[in-house]
């Protein structure tokens, strides 16, 4: 398990160029302007890996968000942080595909986000202090559950869903 308490952060202005570093608790008290990423894996079935974020979360507990989720460190890249946390909370690595970058909005939590999308039949081993639960859903599964009580989901993964979604539709 990281130590989240002495994690730093790149401060990013709204073009989401470097102003500065800070402590990850100064930059949620202060809603400052950082970076994350975003992994949905999915296995051979096209079925997308939810994660129920513990009950220790210090923001959204209890709720369902990306199969893998992490803020990028300061002097990071998006890519590795999406290694990194592929690795860390799931215990996988595998081929990772960008997907699309998001800028920072008070729904996806002041992050720049990019999310990824990875596919493997690997079992994951999660951080069970990290994560409560993961569980395969296929994506109709998915869209009920969100239409049903969105706030099951995390902000951030209810913005990132819908735009998942809408595009893989329109494809």
């Amino acid at each position: 398990m990281r130590d989240h308490a002495s994690e730093i952060f790149d401060v990013v202005d709204e073009n989401d160029v470097v102003v500065g570093q800070a402590s990850r608790a100064d930059v949620h008290a202060r809603r400052l302007l950082h970076r994350a990423v975003h992994i949905f894996l999915f296995n051979s079935q096209s079925e997308l890996l939810l994660q129920m974020r513990s009950k220790h979360k210090d923001e959204h507990p209890l709720t369902y968000t990306s199969s893998c989720s992490g803020h990028v460190d300061s002097g990071e890249t998006y890519d590795a942080a999406a290694v990194r946390e592929l690795q860390e909370e799931l215990g996988l690595a595998c081929e990772l595909q960008r997907l699309q970058k998001f800028s920072a909005t008070a729904e996806l939590a002041m992050e720049h986000t990019v999310l990824y999308r990875a596919q493997s039949d690997v079992a994951p081993t999660i951080d069970e202090y990290e994560i409560d639960f993961v569980r395969f859903h296929a994506l109709d599964e998915v869209q009920a559950m969100l239409d049903r009580d969105p706030q099951s989901f995390s902000p951030p993964l209810r913005v990132l869903l819908r735009w998942y979604i809408s595009t893989q539709s329109a494809t």
